[in-house]
Protein backbone atom coordinates (compact mmCIF):
# COMPACT_ATOMS: atom_id res chain seq x y z
CA UNK A 1 0.00 0.00 0.00
CA UNK A 2 0.95 3.74 -0.61
CA UNK A 3 0.50 6.11 2.20
CA UNK A 4 0.42 10.01 1.79
CA UNK A 5 1.02 12.80 3.72
CA UNK A 6 -0.04 16.21 2.91
CA UNK A 7 1.89 19.69 4.05
CA UNK A 8 1.53 23.62 3.49
CA UNK A 9 -1.34 24.42 3.73
CA UNK A 10 -2.57 27.65 5.44
CA UNK A 11 -4.06 31.13 5.35
CA UNK A 12 -2.90 33.59 3.07
CA UNK A 13 -3.67 37.14 1.15
CA UNK A 14 -5.09 37.05 -2.48
CA UNK A 15 -2.02 37.59 -4.46
CA UNK A 16 0.04 35.63 -1.82
CA UNK A 17 2.50 32.15 -2.50
CA UNK A 18 1.82 28.79 -0.79
CA UNK A 19 3.99 25.76 -1.48
CA UNK A 20 2.22 22.13 -0.65
CA UNK A 21 4.19 18.75 -0.25
CA UNK A 22 3.38 15.46 -0.18
CA UNK A 23 5.07 12.85 0.33
CA UNK A 24 4.63 9.41 -0.65
CA UNK A 25 5.75 6.15 1.38
CA UNK A 26 5.27 2.35 0.96
CA UNK A 27 5.18 0.26 -2.28
CA UNK A 28 5.75 3.37 -4.19
CA UNK A 29 6.13 1.93 -8.16
CA UNK A 30 7.71 3.40 -11.02
CA UNK A 31 4.99 4.04 -13.42
CA UNK A 32 2.91 6.34 -11.64
CA UNK A 33 0.45 9.36 -11.57
CA UNK A 34 0.74 11.81 -8.68
CA UNK A 35 -1.38 14.78 -8.83
CA UNK A 36 -3.16 17.25 -6.30
CA UNK A 37 -7.06 17.80 -6.39
CA UNK A 38 -9.09 20.09 -4.75
CA UNK A 39 -12.74 20.53 -3.42
CA UNK A 40 -13.94 23.48 -2.63
CA UNK A 41 -17.14 24.17 -0.30
CA UNK A 42 -20.33 22.50 -2.41
CA UNK A 43 -18.43 21.56 -5.15
CA UNK A 44 -16.90 18.65 -6.65
CA UNK A 45 -13.26 17.53 -6.52
CA UNK A 46 -11.52 18.55 -9.41
CA UNK A 47 -8.11 17.52 -10.72
CA UNK A 48 -5.12 20.72 -10.04
CA UNK A 49 -2.46 19.23 -11.76
CA UNK A 50 -1.10 16.29 -12.26
CA UNK A 51 2.51 14.73 -13.44
CA UNK A 52 2.83 11.53 -15.18
CA UNK A 53 6.17 9.15 -14.84
CA UNK A 54 6.92 10.04 -18.08
CA UNK A 55 7.55 13.63 -16.76
CA UNK A 56 3.96 14.33 -18.50
CA UNK A 57 2.14 17.17 -16.45
CA UNK A 58 -1.32 18.15 -17.04
CA UNK A 59 -2.33 21.59 -15.35
CA UNK A 60 -6.49 22.89 -14.83
CA UNK A 61 -7.32 25.82 -17.19
CA UNK A 62 -7.70 27.61 -14.13
CA UNK A 63 -4.53 27.34 -12.69
CA UNK A 64 -2.38 27.09 -15.92
CA UNK A 65 0.53 30.25 -15.19
CA UNK A 66 -0.14 30.36 -11.48
CA UNK A 67 0.96 26.96 -10.60
CA UNK A 68 3.70 24.65 -10.79
CA UNK A 69 3.74 20.88 -10.08
CA UNK A 70 7.33 19.30 -9.32
CA UNK A 71 8.38 15.81 -7.95
CA UNK A 72 12.10 15.79 -6.24
CA UNK A 73 14.84 13.75 -7.17
CA UNK A 74 13.60 10.82 -5.62
CA UNK A 75 10.41 10.73 -6.80
CA UNK A 76 8.36 10.02 -4.05
CA UNK A 77 7.35 13.65 -3.25
CA UNK A 78 5.52 15.81 -5.47
CA UNK A 79 5.19 19.69 -4.86
CA UNK A 80 2.71 22.61 -6.10
CA UNK A 81 3.96 25.67 -5.91
CA UNK A 82 0.90 28.05 -6.31
CA UNK A 83 1.35 31.63 -6.99
CA UNK A 84 -1.24 34.76 -7.60
CA UNK A 85 -3.88 33.17 -5.62
CA UNK A 86 -6.82 34.17 -5.57
CA UNK A 87 -10.37 33.67 -3.51
CA UNK A 88 -11.44 30.72 -5.86
CA UNK A 89 -8.46 28.86 -4.83
CA UNK A 90 -9.76 28.50 -1.37
CA UNK A 91 -10.00 24.64 -1.15
CA UNK A 92 -9.03 21.67 0.48
CA UNK A 93 -6.16 20.12 -1.67
CA UNK A 94 -5.60 16.70 -1.85
CA UNK A 95 -2.82 14.62 -3.16
CA UNK A 96 -3.53 11.49 -5.37
CA UNK A 97 -0.98 8.56 -6.31
CA UNK A 98 -2.08 5.62 -8.69
CA UNK A 99 -0.25 3.31 -10.27
CA UNK A 100 -3.08 0.13 -10.49
CA UNK A 101 -4.78 1.51 -7.73
CA UNK A 102 -5.52 4.85 -6.27
CA UNK A 103 -4.66 6.34 -3.01
CA UNK A 104 -5.12 9.51 -1.41
CA UNK A 105 -3.87 11.71 1.49
CA UNK A 106 -5.76 13.25 3.71
CA UNK A 107 -5.64 16.32 2.44
CA UNK A 108 -4.72 19.96 3.67
CA UNK A 109 -6.66 23.26 3.77
CA UNK A 110 -5.62 26.41 2.00
CA UNK A 111 -7.99 29.53 2.42
CA UNK A 112 -7.33 32.80 0.58
CA UNK A 113 -8.76 36.16 1.98
CA UNK A 114 -9.01 38.97 0.24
Amino acid sequence: QVQLVESGGGLVQAGGSLRLACVASGRISSINVMGWYRQAPGKQRELVAQIIWTGNINYADSVKGRFTISRDNAKNTVYLQMNSLKDEDTAVYYCRYSDNQNYWGQGTQVTVSS
